[in-house]
């Protein structure tokens, strides 16, 4: 398969929003109810594909506790999503539903956030597992002090099941995250029909 249509299944798989239902049901003691979205960005920011994302609790909406701005590339056989914070983030809470609010972005405002872009490999066609990038370098201050985050995802058309957890850089110990083991998604919608071939196309 050509480097084209990977990157595009790859980002048809992942354009969606996501709900552990199911789990918080089974086990609300230990899983509160979470939504997940990975919102197709509009080509201009980028000039190529990136994705706005948002993770909330389900009672919260709009106030969601992570949100994450990407550019997807491919690098050698890996699908590279690079993580930018932003300025006034605010002001888009809420854009995982509300893809209008994106227009609220300014590219201007974008930093890197350097040693935290996801790397993803093909498991199976349609189906992809992930870590963050090598090297421990993705700090997260958490209570006072500085952890790096070990993330780790695998999704599908209709699964997303993932864990973060935060470590100690000096001792390596565990000091947040993921206590009950992972969560686990299932997709409530698909945003497939926003990536089109304008979208994955770099500007020449």
């Amino acid at each position: 398969m050509s480097d084209h249509l990977s990157l595009t299944e790859f980002a048809k798989t992942l354009a969606g929003s996501y709900d552990n239902f199911e789990q918080s049901q089974n086990n609300p003691k230990d899983f509160a109810r979470i939504n997940i979205y990975f919102r197709p960005l509009p080509w201009h920011i980028f000039q190529g594909p990136g994705f706005y994302s948002e993770q909330c609790y389900d009672y919260a909406p709009w106030d969601p506790y992570r949100q994450g701005i990407h550019r997807l590339t491919m690098v050698h056989d890996l699908f590279v999503m690079e993580n930018y914070g932003f300025a006034n983030s605010r002001r888009i809470a809420g854009a995982g539903r509300n893809p209008e609010l994106l227009d609220a972005l300014r590219v201007e405002s974008f930093e890197k956030r350097c040693g935290c872009a996801m790397q993803f490999q093909t498991k199976e066609p349609g189906h992809y597992i992930g870590n963050v990038e090598p090297g421990k370098n993705c700090l997260v201050p958490r209570d006072g002090k500085l952890t790096y985050l070990v993330s780790e995802v695998e999704f599908n058309q209709t699964n997303w099941i993932s864990r973060d957890r935060g470590f100690d850089p000096e001792t390596n110990e565990q000091v947040w995250g993921s206590e009950h083991g992972l969560l686990r998604f299932k997709r409530t919608s698909s945003f497939a029909d926003e990536i089109t071939n304008e979208w994955l196309q770099a500007k020449h």
